[in-house]
């Protein structure tokens, strides 16, 4: 067998042999500043859809890892979506419906909460998993390059099965009290993408700040907690409004955009009448957020897999 040498030029040449590399020889210094960065463009604009396309199959995989790690050795599996609504208005049903006579707008009560309980679950359960998946997903992010936002958007997604697995259930409440749905429900897609969009918007922010500040992770639940206290989840938003209030605080109760949400949600169920000024509240509301949550989250991308 012929050996091997390598030229000045670096290119090997058959018939010499190769010289070892003597323990006197300088040693491989790497360089102070990386050769090639990978990061996103640096425009103007926070979303590279370009970017965003060429990784979507990614969102599928980090959506079908979320579900499969919530359910895993549980042996109720997806039997846990529809119970936690269910349990949740059966207590409150009895508690609040029964004995404390919360009004529920001429609805029977457990359909009324259930109709508070399903979309509401869905934002609090997508904020606060969104509020941890960076920090969750520290060996993914410090070992290859892919849009962050695909973390918080996976876990917004696999959520969102939950919620349309648990619509079913509402469906069938509704046909066991003989509610029946109006032309007010073509306005269910339209909240839902506003839902959608709000949670996406809440978790890509808190995600991105609680990588710095571990205290938003500590909070978060506490926070939307009590969140849930403010908005009407339990109990209609006419017992805030028929109050002798200013109407300044009025307003400012509508600025919690699940107000809007809620309120329209069960109208578009049950067939009621629905609030607009509060709806467009939350659509700009909304709106806002995502933009600020977006631009924030970018600002901050390029910081993660050094801090996290």
């Amino acid at each position: 067998m012929d050996s091997i040498s390598t030229t000045s030029n670096g290119v090997s040449e058959p018939g010499t042999a190769v010289k070892p590399r003597s323990a006197s020889s300088s040693p491989l210094t790497l360089p102070e500043k990386p050769i090639v960065t990978i990061e996103p463009r640096n425009d103007w604009f926070p979303w590279d859809f370009r970017d965003l396309w060429h990784h979507r199959e990614l969102l599928y995989f980090l959506t079908w890892r979320d579900l499969k790690v919530r359910y895993k050795q549980t042996a109720l599996g997806v039997a846990w979506v529809v119970m936690q609504p269910l349990l949740l208005s059966l207590i409150f049903t009895i508690f609040l419906g029964k004995l404390a006579r919360v009004p529920s707008d001429g609805t029977p009560y457990a359909l009324f909460v259930f109709a508070g309980m399903l979309p509401w679950l869905f934002v609090s359960g997508s904020v606060i998993a969104s509020g941890t998946s960076l920090v969750g997903s520290s060996n993914l992010i410090t070992k290859v390059y892919f849009p962050r936002m695909m973390i918080p958007a996976g876990i917004v997604c696999g959520r969102l099965f939950d919620f349309v697995v648990s619509s079913f259930v509402f469906a069938g409440l509704m046909l066991y009290y003989h509610v029946t749905p109006t032309r007010n429900i073509l306005m269910l897609p339209v909240l839902i993408v506003l839902m959608t969009v709000l949670t996406l918007s809440i978790g890509m922010w808190t995600a991105a700040v609680n990588v710095r500040f571990r205290d938003v992770g500590v909070a978060l639940p506490v926070l939307v907690q009590l969140w849930m206290f403010t908005s009407p989840v339990v109990y209609p938003s006419t017992i805030v409004f028929s109050r002798p209030l200013a109407a300044v605080w009025r307003w400012l109760y509508m600025c919690n955009p699940m107000v809007g949400i809620l309120d329209n949600f069960r109208a578009a169920a049950f067939g009621g009448s629905f609030n607009w000024p509060a709806l467009l509240l939350a659509t700009v509301i909304t709106i806002v957020l995502f933009v600020y949550s977006s631009y924030e989250f970018r600002r901050l991308e390029a910081t993660f897999a050094d801090v996290i």
